[in-house]
């Protein structure tokens, strides 16, 4: 049995599913497991992530050939997306070598359309409410994975997976991320808010708001502050992005990261005291330690009873931030208010076992693709 794991874009995506690629290389020595990047760039971060954290799995590590004039082509203007489905194309006979292709994204159903008779499973990219996470395309994987109830109940009211072809109870970027609970990030004892807004401008605070925040915090002189984005907002950073925030890095209370790897390890997700954003599912790692949130609101959203903003509902919604640093004051000080809300929302989005997750991801995909598994949890075992 082949297995590949391939990344075609942003880094953040690796931790979602390479901890269940080591794991199959762990637990099911006859199952070849390769791990394939579109850039050098990628392969080395996947390469060091196994050696840091499973240094036994044998793995093989596969650089994805493009031709010689791809990167002008991208640099030219050719969209992200286009470019994996460009990517796939160019090396669907790589794929077509494979048993499974296992993806943390929904890009790679395109290799579908190309004829690649592998079968497509997904370990999806985040826990979070948004509509993306439920897209109608779902129904085309072989096979999901996710971390609970909360996600495994809305996919099979969509009709979007049926038993036997799904496993809950796995987020396998847990196992790996970087614990930096208790890590100073700072030198002083303000508490530190971490800003984490969205890249899509239609559902993100950082057009209408984000200056506004960073100049807030700039002046204030109670909070710690550390710019944390999706990394998709600036994709990838450049020098001259960083220059353009320049006097917020001097400041000693404010630290700003558009896209190193501390921002995609939970880094500060673990180290904060409050979060600060709109939609991204970030949140739900933030929270896997209950603490106070805020949220805004740039776009009048009708967000009350609708699923795809239910994570609005545990902390105060803000459609200014005039003022910001005491709603900051009140958001701290009226947790309780949302404490229950938020330990309720982490069980039903997290239902995972003691222990590593990933190795319950690797027995089931192996399970599923060798036809015996077990049942498994909430209906979603194999058959």
């Amino acid at each position: 049995m082949r297995v590949v794991f391939p990344y075609l874009a942003q880094a953040h995506q690796l931790l979602h599913s390479l901890p269940i690629a080591a794991a199959i290389a762990a637990r099911h020595p006859r199952v070849e497991v390769h791990v394939s990047a579109a850039s050098p760039a990628l392969l080395d971060f996947a390469r060091r992530l196994v050696v840091r954290n499973a240094p036994a799995a044998r793995i093989a590590f596969d650089l994805l050939p493009l031709g010689p004039g791809d990167a002008l082509r991208l640099a030219a203007g050719l969209g992200k997306s286009h470019f994996k489905q460009y990517t796939l194309l160019r090396n669907r006979g790589y794929f077509a070598g494979f048993d499974a292709v296992v993806t943390p994204e929904r890009t790679s159903l395109f290799l579908r359309r190309i004829g690649v008779k592998a079968r497509l499973i997904w370990t999806r990219h985040g826990a979070g409410d948004r509509e993306i996470g439920f897209a109608d395309d779902v129904r085309d994987f072989d096979f999901v994975l996710m971390a609970g109830r909360k996600v495994e109940q809305r996919l099979l009211a969509g009709g979007l997976i049926r038993p036997g072809h799904y496993v809950s109870g796995v987020y396998a970027k847990f196992d790996w991320a970087q614990s930096a609970a208790g890590e100073a990030l700072f030198d002083n004892t303000r508490p530190t808010v971490l800003y984490n807004p969205h890249f899509r401008p239609g559902l993100s605070s950082w057009p209408r708001f984000g200056r506004a925040v960073l100049d807030a915090f700039a002046a204030g002189g109670r909070y710690n502050l550390v710019f944390a984005p999706h990394v998709r907002l600036f994709d990838p950073p450049t020098a001259a992005d960083y220059l353009a925030f320049e006097p917020y890095q001097a400041l000693p209370h404010m630290r700003i990261d558009l896209g190193s790897e501390r921002s995609i390890d939970m880094s500060y997700t673990r180290a904060a005291d409050l979060y600060l954003g709109d939609v991204s599912s970030q949140l739900a790692e933030f929270l896997s330690r209950p603490r106070p949130c805020l949220f805004l609101d740039a776009h009048a959203t009708a967000w009350r009873d609708d699923p795809n903003y239910r994570f609005w509902a545990l902390g105060p919604v803000l459609t200014s931030v005039a003022g910001i640093e005491h709603e900051l004051d009140r958001a701290i000080a009226h947790h309780s208010d949302h404490a229950a809300a938020q330990r309720l929302y982490v069980d039903e989005t997290f239902e995972l076992e003691p222990g590593p997750s990933a190795p319950r991801g690797a027995d089931a995909i192996v399970g599923f693709l060798a036809g015996a598994a077990k049942p498994g949890r909430n209906g979603g075992g194999n058959s």
